[in-house]
């Protein structure tokens, strides 16, 4: 699947259901550059999985709403619940091994533990 640009807009869709993997960037930053083609080739050889590309200039009420102080920073979604989020570009190898954990979780269990720090 191709990546998608997320917007505040199309933010709740994107997350909503699936798999989605974000990358916090903007233009002027080498890190988030270099990370980019590393990004696409996860999105090519990972058709099941949305990946989503926040521009945290022209979002900065999504970066913010996110805490997002430095870029580029991965964030993780599955079923609209974020599973994981870290600041700084991932190596290919490293982005395939969290791509991999992620879709052996088991989400029953990830909601019956989030439902339980909620009492």
């Amino acid at each position: 699947m191709a990546t998608i640009e997320v917007t505040l807009d199309n933010f709740n869709d994107a997350v909503s259901e699936g798999i989605t993997i974000l990358d916090f960037w903007a233009p002027w930053c080498g890190p988030c550059r270099g990370f980019a083609p590393i990004f696409e080739k996860a999105s090519e050889e990972n058709p099941d999985v949305t990946f989503g590309k926040i521009n945290t200039d022209e979002n900065q009420d999504l970066a913010g709403h996110f805490q997002i102080m430095s870029i580029p920073t991965i964030m993780v979604f599955r079923d609209n619940i974020r599973i994981f989020s870290q600041p700084g570009a991932l190596r290919k190898k490293d982005l395939d091994n969290l791509i991999t954990q992620v879709k052996a979780l088991d989400m029953d269990e990830i909601r019956a533990k989030l439902e339980d720090q909620g009492k």
